[in-house]
């Protein structure tokens, strides 16, 4: 349609510009219903009209039926006349023989009498054949309205076949690039494609899954755990070169570090590099080894069975280590094998830095199980 006035023509264009989808979409269902309506009265209509037509055909068959059969009727009385006025005449042509003058008068007579029947016979004929014609006209006429009725119901059954096939029809379909184009139209959202419709969502689905199993892979080795080899012999007799532990970094986020736990934590002069020891001192608690290679802490004894043989090298822990208040003192169980607390390049670990506790050896699978 066409704005006489550009007023009016852009108050179109903000209307339409600020249609929601779902007014839209409700604008559209309404006129689909209405325009059902329609068609649904259409339809009643033509169906009232053809139920109509169908008595009138009967009404008229009724009464083609009963003028042929009075037309049939007046042509038997007619014949039945034609044959009496015949009869008559013959019985008049016998008594003209007779030859005196007196009889040939009296048998003129009787000849005048048998032209008036024959003029009276023609006329019977002629009314005979005039009924005859309009009997023939009646049926014709007859024949040609049911034929037209016959066409009537062909062409309403048509339309409707052809308004059901409209229904059916896309309303989107009847739009031109044009028409998109143009603000004065509405605007039509067109159906998608079922088929793109579901290879979109299976590669959202997809796209969805890989990001949920790569945050869960994430928050698995940031907070509850990860694996791990060994590279060494600093932790023999309890740990091997090549074996395969799981790190439990769950606990150490709701409890502290305790005793004797073997952890690991990056170096400090490359935190690329892991190291696997085990907890001897604790925070706040002096540390010191003696020459006869045990372990004081606090000035007492420390009782364990971790050391695979006597301490040969103190280090740094011949004198008292002092641990502050979120540090630990470590060692490897071979002793004098181990890089760790006794060596300043080490020292002591802050909380901080402990990634978490080793609690499985995974491999090999004849070691399987937890670790002390």
């Amino acid at each position: 349609m066409a704005f006489e006035d550009e007023d009016r023509r852009s108050d179109f264009a903000k209307w339409a510009e600020e249609m929601t989808y779902e007014e839209e979409r409700e604008l559209k269902k309404q006129q689909k219903l209405e325009l059902k309506e329609k068609k649904k009265a259409e339809k009643e209509a033509r169906k009232k009209k053809k139920a109509l037509g169908a008595e009138t055909d009967d009404n008229t068959e009724a009464s083609d039926t009963s003028e042929v059969s009075g037309a049939s009727e007046v042509s038997g009385a007619s014949e039945v006349s034609d044959t009496s006025e015949v009869s008559g005449a013959s019985e008049v042509s016998d008594t003209s023989e007779v030859t005196d003058t007196s009889e040939v008068s009296a048998a003129s007579k009787p000849s005048e009498g048998k032209d008036n029947s024959a003029g009276e016979a023609s006329q019977a004929a002629e009314k005979t054949v005039a009924s005859s014609e309009e009997a023939s006209d009646v049926v014709a006429s007859a024949a040609e309205t049911k034929t037209s009725e016959n066409q009537s119901s062909e062409e309403a059954d048509s339309s409707e076949k052809q308004d059901e096939d409209e229904e059916e029809k896309d309303p989107a379909d009847d739009y031109t690039e044009e028409d998109y184009n143009n603000p004065d139209y509405k605007k039509v959202k067109k159906k998608k494609d079922p088929n793109e419709v579901n290879i979109v969502k299976e590669l959202l689905s997809l796209i969805i899954y890989i990001g949920i199993v790569i945050l869960i892979c994430y928050f698995m080795i940031t907070y509850v755990g990860q694996r791990t080899t060994v590279n060494g012999s600093s932790m023999e007799n309890t740990l091997f070169n090549g074996d395969q532990l799981w790190v439990d970094k769950f606990t150490y986020h709701f409890s502290d570090p305790k005793r004797f736990e073997v952890i690991v934590f990056p170096y400090a002069g490359d935190e690329e590099i892991y190291y696997v020891k085990r907890i001897i001192g604790l925070p706040g608690e002096k540390v010191q080894i003696m020459p006869d290679g045990n372990i004081y802490i606090n000035d007492t004894l420390l009782v364990e069975s971790y050391g695979k043989e006597i301490i040969l090298d103190s280090g740094i822990a011949s004198d008292p280590v002092y641990l502050g208040e979120d540090e630990y003192f470590v060692m490897g169980d071979n002793r004098n094998d181990s890089r760790d607390s006794r060596w300043a390049d080490v020292g002591n670990i802050k909380r901080e830095k402990i990634i978490g506790r080793v609690a499985l050896r995974l491999a090999p699978f004849s070691s399987f199980g937890k670790v002390d």
